[in-house]
C-alpha cells in the first residue's frame, strides 16, 4: 500500500467494528447478533434454534472454518456482518489444529502449558482472517462466547469471583486485545433478604427478566468499549448500533437518502 499524506484519516468511524459478545446462557446473544446488518454465521455450535439466518452449517474442524472464511473473502456476496458462534466451541477445534500442525497426539502432549501457548498462533490466524473480512470486504465482526465464573486475584483487594469469557486465559486475553468492544450480556438481578428465624436471613437473587448489555468493566465482569457507549443498555441491536459511529453514520446516510 502506498503511504502518503493523502491516505491520512481523521476517524475510525469509517471502519466496521469488531465486537465480542459474551454472557449467561439463554440471554439472547445469538439473537442480538442476528439483528446486525445482513449477517452470515460461522457456526461451531448448533445454537441458532429457530433463527432464520444464512449459515455454512456446523463447522466441525478448523479446516472447515478456514474454507468458510476463504469463501467470504474471495467470492462475490453482499453480507455485511460475519458472526462466529461461538468462541468456546471453536477453541477445541483450534487445539486439534495446533496438535495436527505440531504432530502431537493432543494439545497436552508437550506439557507445562506449551500446547496452549502454541495454540495462540492458530488463534492469530483466525483473527487475521476475520480482520481481512473487515478491512477488505467491509464486514462488521461479531464474536460470541459463553461466560464462566472464575476467581480474580486483584493486587488491590482480596480475591473475588467475576464473570469472564469461557476461554483459556491466554486465548481470552488475545481475543480481547483484537476487538473494539467486549460486551457482557446478563439479566438485571436484584437481591432480597428473607428472615428464616433464629435471627438468620437468607439472601436470594431475583431477576425481573430485563436483559442488559454492559459495556464498561466492573468488579463483577469484564467489559470494554472504544465508542463511549453508555455503561449499560438494553439488549437491543438498535440501541447498541446507535452508539457505534460506523452504524450511526450508515443510519444517518440511509435516512438522508429516504428524504
Amino acid at each position: 500500500m502506498a503511504i502518503s499524506l493523502a491516505s491520512l484519516r481523521t476517524s475510525s468511524s469509517l471502519i466496521p467494528p469488531r465486537l465480542l459478545l459474551y454472557g449467561v446462557a439463554g440471554v439472547g446473544k445469538t439473537s442480538l447478533a442476528a439483528a446486525a446488518p445482513n449477517p452470515v454465521f460461522l457456526q461451531t455450535e448448533d445454537g441458532l434454534g429457530v433463527l432464520d439466518v444464512p449459515t455454512f452449517g456446523l463447522l466441525r474442524s478448523y479446516a472447515d472454518l478456514q474454507e468458510a472464511l476463504d469463501s467470504l473473502y474471495g467470492e462475490p456476496h453482499d453480507f455485511q456482518t460475519v458472526v462466529l458462534d461461538s468462541l468456546d466451541w471453536l477453541e477445541p477445534l483450534i487445539w486439534q489444529e495446533t496438535a495436527r500442525r505440531n504432530t502431537w497426539s493432543n494439545i497436552e502432549q508437550p506439557g507445562f502449558g506449551k500446547g496452549y501457548l502454541a495454540a495462540l498462533d492458530v488463534w492469530r490466524d483466525f483473527l487475521d482472517g476475520m480482520n481481512l473480512l473487515r478491512a477488505e470486504r467491509g464486514m462488521g465482526v461479531i464474536l460470541i462466547a459463553h461466560c464462566d465464573i472464575r476467581r480474580f486475584d486483584s493486587p488491590e483487594t482480596e480475591p473475588y469471583d467475576r464473570y469472564v469469557i469461557k476461554l483459556q486465559q491466554r486465548a481470552a486475553a488475545l481475543v480481547q486485545e483484537h476487538v473494539d468492544a467486549v460486551l457482557f450480556a446478563n439479566y438485571r438481578v436484584s437481591t432480597i433478604k428473607t428472615d428464616v428465624g433464629f435471627k438468620k436471613q437468607v439472601v436470594r437473587g431475583v431477576s425481573g427478566g430485563d436483559r442488559l448489555l454492559h459495556t464498561i468493566e466492573r468488579p463483577a465482569f469484564l467489559a470494554k468499549n472504544r465508542f463511549n457507549l453508555p455503561e449499560s443498555l438494553t439488549l437491543d441491536w438498535a440501541k447498541l448500533a446507535a452508539g457505534i459511529p460506523f452504524y450511526a453514520q450508515e443510519t444517518a446516510v440511509a435516512a438522508e437518502g429516504a428524504e
